[in-house]
């Protein structure tokens, strides 16, 4: 019986190391000191540029309706957009088709503009999804997230 619970635990250790250092095995894209700029026009036919933000903080996450770990953050990027309204989120679809995102929006209720990354995921080198990329008040990049991000991940990356 001591033996086994020695398995056990060293089991859920190595679950949760792994678990926990999943982000820092991903390869995360390299990005110039200021954030591309961009110009998209979100699922409502609102245009949005990301020069126009300047000033606010930012949070641009890449993500795709057929993406378990996007799936998972969608309710954590609501509460946050929800509960700071002060910090710009973008959702940045990689989905073929604008239909496909508009439902997971409407599913989860988004608050915030949804917009076809299109080419803008290759110019962020985007090769992992979920991704997301912080920009502080002058467009500098200032933070970059691989794999899906908690309610406190999110908070504590973008202050």
């Amino acid at each position: 019986m001591k033996e086994a619970l020695k398995v056990y635990g060293l089991g859920i250790f190595l679950m949760f190391l792994f678990g926990w250092g999943w982000e820092y095995l991903q390869e995360k894209p390299k990005l110039p000191e200021f954030a591309p700029d961009f110009t998209l026009v979100d699922l409502d036919g609102e245009t949005h540029r990301l020069e126009d933000y300047r000033g606010q903080r930012v949070v641009i996450n890449f993500w795709a309706s057929w993406c378990g770990p996007c799936i998972h953050e969608l309710p954590a990027f609501a509460k946050f957009a929800r509960n700071h309204p002060d910090v710009v989120v973008l959702g940045l679809s990689t989905d073929q088709r604008p239909e496909h995102a508009q439902a997971a929006a409407n599913r989860f209720d988004l608050p915030y503009p949804i917009l076809m990354a299109g080419k803008v995921a290759k110019t962020y080198n985007i090769k992992h999804l979920p991704t997301t990329i912080i920009v502080d008040k002058d467009g500098r990049v200032d933070g970059i997230h691989v794999n899906a991000m908690s309610y406190k991940s999110l908070r504590r990356a973008a202050r």
